[in-house]
């Protein structure tokens, strides 16, 4: 007969979470976070929040306007004014600012290289950092959030935490593929290496932090990489594992 001061967990039983699951996915440029984060989002039926498309509108808000990106206090200001909306359906994904649908635009090769610029303002970083623990705090269902510090700031404490990384060659050839090869190789080099050392200046995603999980995708396809991370998700989550 089952001892009655024994807990569910310790008579064997699983113990289940009642807090949203998130996934806290970071890594340097070309290292397949973005599509990894929308697969596990997927798989997992979670939201999914691409932290970068929030750096690349702020920085398509600042080009549209016309501003310096070199004047700090004005982007910052810009910015912390701006509506920013992501859709963070996994399948149906969408960025608007001040309600103008710039999905597509944030992704212009002119934005690609400016964006660094307006990731490395303090002040604006400081702002979105405060959106995207609103957003993951909010999402019911839990969520998958990835980019450059979400595992050692944004998200500290999620269940899950890995840093996805890839060969330097790799990382340059799936951005080139990325980008439909309407890009010169000195442009992808540019946004795949100067990116992820500007970045670097304000975050820390070639290294990881304690209790991160260091995955490399080099020699892995997209599903490997999902499936990797899937299996990561805590006991307490079975639930979620199972849809």
């Amino acid at each position: 007969m089952p001892d009655a001061s024994q807990t569910p967990e310790t008579a064997g039983e699983a113990v289940l979470s009642d807090t949203p699951l998130v996934v806290a996915i970071d890594g340097p440029s070309g290292s397949g976070k973005s599509s990894t984060a929308r697969g596990v989002a997927v798989r997992l039926g979670l939201a999914n929040l691409d932290t970068g498309a929030m750096y690349r509108a702020a920085a398509w808000l600042a080009m549209h306007e016309g501003l310096d990106l070199a004047d700090g206090p004005a982007v910052a200001r810009l910015v912390r004014e701006a509506d920013l909306d992501l859709e963070l359906d996994p399948a149906h994904q969408s960025v608007t600012v001040n309600g103008h649908d710039v999905t597509q635009a944030i992704r212009e090769p002119e934005v690609s290289a400016a964006v660094s610029a307006v990731a490395t303002n303090l002040d604006v970083r400081a702002d979105l950092i405060a959106r995207q623990r609103r957003i993951i705090a909010e999402a019911p269902s839990g969520i998958v959030a990835e980019g450059r510090d979400i595992t050692t700031v944004v998200a500290p404490e999620a269940p899950v935490r890995v840093l996805l990384v890839a060969d330097p060659a790799a990382r340059i050839a799936r951005r080139h593929a990325e980008l439909g090869g309407d890009v010169d190789a000195a442009a992808v080099h540019d946004q795949v290496v100067r990116r992820d050392r500007d970045d670097s200046t304000v975050a820390a995603f070639h290294d990881a932090a304690p209790g991160v999980t260091v995955l490399d995708s080099t020699d892995l396809n997209l599903e490997q990489v999902v499936d990797a991370i899937c299996a990561l998700v805590p006991p307490a989550f079975d639930p979620v594992v199972a849809r």
